[in-house]
């Protein structure tokens, strides 16, 4: 474990944003994730959640996490209640802050997914149990962990001496969360994005307050060639999200086609072992309906955020990724609930 680690209590903690907890707790959560895995793959998993209960809140669909809360739960001896748009009264006929109250007398944990921010901070606010945040539309802490634990893993270096670069729209979860995290963990964090997606200068300010701190170096650049110089991992996120108007693809995509993750782009960091990271789903291919409509609409088929040869090649982490969904999530619960 890393240094400190014995004095580091997480019990009875929400898991909202990033910005609320220390580099030292971050880590210890990525250390215990990594001993987690290790004891799932020997066999030796202590199941830690003996009689403990969850209800899941999810507004938003989900493979991963949904899959990462339920799998870790299991795994450690929980139960979990899940709750789509159709299985929950929040926001139609009860407030978050009454769902909160209701649930926290009948389960140890609450995970949402949804849209509002606010939604997430006030069912933390009302419960009497630890809430997490399986993603909003302005964070997404458990990525974070599994990101850091994929970065980590692959490179071997401690957090502070990863450079990694996210090219894309930055004015998302993801793009907070990358720049964020980064800060707080001393890494060196380089956004490529144009100016009117970067994040929010609220964001840039809570980074570079923490980068004060822990010494991490910060850049957001138009100049995805100037982010990629040196980076040991690239990162994207998906340029249209589900559920947004077909009109606004256009302007979009035309904004980011220069910050598309192809050979070229991978070849600008001038590093033989980079790695490419996504938090998926990937719209690389034509073999999805949305995936189909982009490449309609915008005559891009070789793949929109990142081309299918590069998803398709070993430098793609995503899956290492994606798995480390469920280590990270699990190290939370134990965390927060375990015995």
């Amino acid at each position: 474990m890393n240094s400190g680690a014995e004095q580091i209590n997480l019990r009875g903690r929400d898991v909202l944003k990033e910005v609320d907890f220390t580099s030292l707790e971050l880590q210890y959560l990525i250390d215990l994730a990594r001993d987690l895995k290790l004891e799932k793959r020997s066999g030796t998993e202590v199941r830690r959640l003996i009689g403990r209960s969850m209800a899941l809140i999810f507004e938003k669909t989900s493979t991963r996490t949904r899959c990462a809360l339920e799998v870790s739960a299991y795994d450690q001896g929980a139960n979990v209640t899940y709750l789509d748009p159709s299985s929950s009264q929040l926001g139609h006929k009860e407030s978050a802050a009454d769902t909160a109250r209701v649930l926290s007398r009948m389960y140890d944990a609450i995970g949402f997914r949804g849209s509002s921010q606010q939604t997430v901070e006030t069912l933390a606010q009302y419960s009497d149990v630890p809430v997490y945040n399986g993603l909003t539309d302005d964070w997404h802490p458990t990525q974070m962990l599994a990101d850091f634990l994929t970065m980590i893993e692959h490179s071997n270096m401690p957090a502070n001496e990863i450079v990694y670069c996210y090219l894309g729209d930055a004015r998302s979860n993801m793009g907070n969360s990358l720049l964020v995290m980064g800060a707080i963990m001393g890494a060196d964090v380089r956004i490529a994005a144009p100016r009117a997606l970067w994040p929010s200068a609220n964001v840039q300010s809570l980074a570079q307050e923490r980068a004060a701190a822990s010494g991490a170096r910060i850049l957001l650049t138009e100049n995805p060639a100037e982010a990629l110089a040196g980076s040991d991992f690239v990162h994207t996120d998906v340029w249209v999200s589900m559920g947004e108007p077909v009109d606004t693809w256009d302007e979009r995509i035309d904004l980011l086609r220069p910050y598309q993750v192809n050979a070229a782009a991978l070849a600008a960091t001038g590093r033989d072992d980079v790695k490419f990271m996504h938090c998926l789903p990937a719209f690389h291919d034509m073999n999805t309906v949305v995936g189909q409509q982009i490449a309609t609409k915008t005559g891009m088929t070789d793949g929109l955020e990142v081309t299918h040869d590069v998803f398709e090649s070993n430098i793609n982490i995503a899956f290492d990724q994606a798995e480390n969904r469920l280590h990270t999530t699990k190290a939370v619960l134990v965390a927060t609930i375990g015995d």
